[in-house]
């Protein structure tokens, strides 16, 4: 059965997002690895040849910088961790356009911020840019610009494991690929003998969420990518939260993107939920970032996850932050958990006049009322 719904998903996948990590692309010293890139770009190069697009988000600046630098350690401070990306970055690419032009194509560099992909419009310009791209038969190497970021460097390794769920949302994919150097998720620790390979997950809850795998066998490297599985799997909630598929696999083994759309056993697959969510709603939901929240009562959270209603001044118990209409917004229960976001219709001094009002008493206190509803249902994504 495993093995039917894998080839299902292989051939319906003409879209791969395939996300390469740092570790995969660089060798013990931390020197780039030349021989694995020339490996991946003919592998992606046969994808494209048999009919598929591909995207490819790399890590691996960093790495090749100090490679190029021959430094030993990774500096700290943020001045001279974007340097090194800048130096890097450039080396990396050079290094998959030599390799690609082998297999007749072309590697081309895609910088994206954090506030590219915030923007509506700046998004939607990405995704017209990368199937441009994609169409001439180029390969779109994305990675964050970490030249002019700042808070992306100096977080935990995994940024672009979160990148890479937003490119396949983005792009609608059916498929995003997450090339690490552990064979996939476990049920413990993979040094541990008796901890097995999980090939196949179809609901990722709290249960799954909370698995402690480190992704690599030595001390030192696991210290420096604390928490990667971690982001492994919060990219892999939200793709399959939007309805596409992800399987985490050692992008070490050879030929791994072949065996995956092959249909082969390989890695852990995290089966889609649901439907594709169309491109509008996987921006609110998952992409652009809140300028405020609202937080409801029972009654009306209810009404939004279990009835698919839109958000009425009246289930608001509390406004926090400051936003303007048409701002994304988080909606959260008593609790804090997050069940939604949306495209508010009223700002957030509006909100606090008129949260807990029935809709027939907004008039009364703004002396208009443009809306029935502070979230349209048609402009929110459930998220919990």
């Amino acid at each position: 059965m495993q093995d039917l719904l894998r080839q299902e998903i292989a051939t319906a996948a003409d879209t791969v997002v395939v996300k390469v990590g740092t570790r995969v692309l660089t060798d013990r010293a931390g020197l780039l690895d030349l021989e694995r890139i020339g490996s991946l770009a003919a592998e992606v190069s046969e994808l494209i040849a048999a009919g598929r697009r591909v995207a490819l988000v790399s890590s691996g600046a960093v790495g090749a910088g100090m490679g190029r630098l021959q430094l030993t350690e990774r500096p700290r401070d943020l001045a001279h961790l974007q340097a090194v990306a800048a130096i890097g970055q450039a080396h990396l690419v050079e290094a998959y356009d030599q390799a690609l032009r082998q297999h007749g194509r072309h590697a081309a560099q895609v910088l994206l911020t954090a506030e590219d992909l915030d923007h509506r419009a700046r998004y939607l310009n990405v995704r017209n840019t990368i199937v441009t791209l994609m169409q001439y038969g180029a390969v779109p190497i994305i990675n964050e610009n970490d030249t002019v970021a700042v808070d992306e460097l100096l977080t935990t390794f995994g940024d672009n494991d979160r990148l890479a769920a937003m490119v396949t949302n983005l792009l609608r994919a059916p498929l995003l690929v997450l090339l690490s150097d552990v064979a996939g998720l476990y049920d413990g620790d993979p040094d541990d003998s008796a901890s097995n390979l999980i090939p196949t997950v179809t609901e990722l809850d709290e249960s799954v969420m909370r698995l402690d795998c480190g992704e690599s066998h030595d001390n030192a490297d696991r210290r420096l990518s604390k928490g990667g599985m971690t982001s492994k799997l919060e990219a892999a909630r939200m793709a399959t939260a939007a309805g596409e598929n992800v399987i985490i696999a050692d992008g070490h083994t050879p030929g791994v993107l072949a065996k995956i759309v092959a249909g082969e056993t390989i890695g852990t697959l995290f089966v889609a939920q649901g439907q594709s969510i169309q491109s509008r709603k996987r921006w609110i939901g998952f992409t652009a970032h809140p300028r405020g929240t609202l937080v409801l009562d029972a009654g009306a959270c209810q009404a939004l996850v279990e009835q698919g209603r839109s958000l009425l001044a009246i289930g608001i118990t509390r406004c926090e932050g400051e936003f303007d209409k048409g701002d994304v917004v988080a909606i959260r229960n008593q609790d804090g958990e997050e069940i939604a976001r949306g495209l508010t219709n009223y700002s957030a001094a509006e909100v606090l006049r008129i949260q807990g009002l029935k809709t027939s008493e907004i008039r009364e206190v703004l002396s208009h009322c443009p809306y029935d509803e502070v979230v349209h249902r048609d402009n929110l994504m459930i998220t919990a």
